[in-house]
């Protein structure tokens, strides 16, 4: 049943207000956020740029939280370590991204890291097949990546829910993430249809509420 289903929280920085960022972070923290989710945009790969290691170094040092860091960078390989050295929990690469996907995975394990695999709206779950045995969490992207606020794309569901299926038959220890246009409407879509750990920004530090009332609106 769905109320069995345990459900994880992963607030995206991106939509916090960056004066107030420690204390943001702690409030997330205190209202039952599982980890936190970092977006690192390049420029290229997406049409924004964000932030990089120094951010999540300084995040490491203000939070217990797990720090789930989101490439969404050309070329990614050439910034594990650094990520990895700032403290960064588990690294996400997109599939879309990297040329040697499974070089790169086995990089990010061999730094002692959770690996992630991201994929975006138009790619088929099908390309996540080669690389199960290597990962430790697929996120599917529910929008285009690039910015945050977007309008969740409705035609994602049927892809989560195969994935889901594949990771039931082959791989059930695998986290199963979605992110994109996720708020209390869309969440319960996504989780109907497999996802597991909801990714959220604008929905979580934009709520007229207050941080802990976006957590907990998404929970319910």
């Amino acid at each position: 049943m769905m109320s069995q289903v345990q459900i994880r929280i992963a607030p995206s920085i991106l939509a916090a207000d960056f004066t107030r960022l420690g204390d943001q972070i702690q409030q997330a923290e205190d209202a039952g956020a599982d980890r936190l989710h970092l977006d690192i945009m390049d420029g290229r790969f997406v049409p924004n740029i964000s932030f990089g290691p120094p951010i999540v170094r300084s995040l490491r040092t203000a939070t217990r939280l797990l720090l789930e860091t989101h490439l969404m960078i050309e070329e990614p390989d050439r910034f594990l370590e650094a990520f990895a050295e700032a403290g960064s929990t588990t690294l996400i690469v997109h599939w879309e991204g990297s040329t040697h996907l499974h070089r790169t995975l086995d990089r990010i394990r061999t730094l002692g890291l959770k690996a992630g695999v991201a994929i975006n709206p138009a790619t088929p779950a099908g390309v996540l097949e080669e690389v199960l045995g290597d990962i430790d969490l697929v996120l599917v992207m529910t929008v285009n990546p690039g910015f945050g606020g977007q309008r969740f794309i409705e035609t994602t569901l049927p892809k989560i829910r195969r994935i889901r299926d594949l990771l039931d038959r082959s791989r059930p220890g695998v986290e199963l993430e979605v992110d994109g246009g996720i708020d209390a409407e869309t969440a319960s879509k996504v989780v109907a249809a497999g996802a597991r750990v909801l990714v959220a920004g604008t929905a979580i530090f934009g709520h007229p509420k207050g941080i802990a009332a976006g957590i907990q609106a998404l929970q319910a």
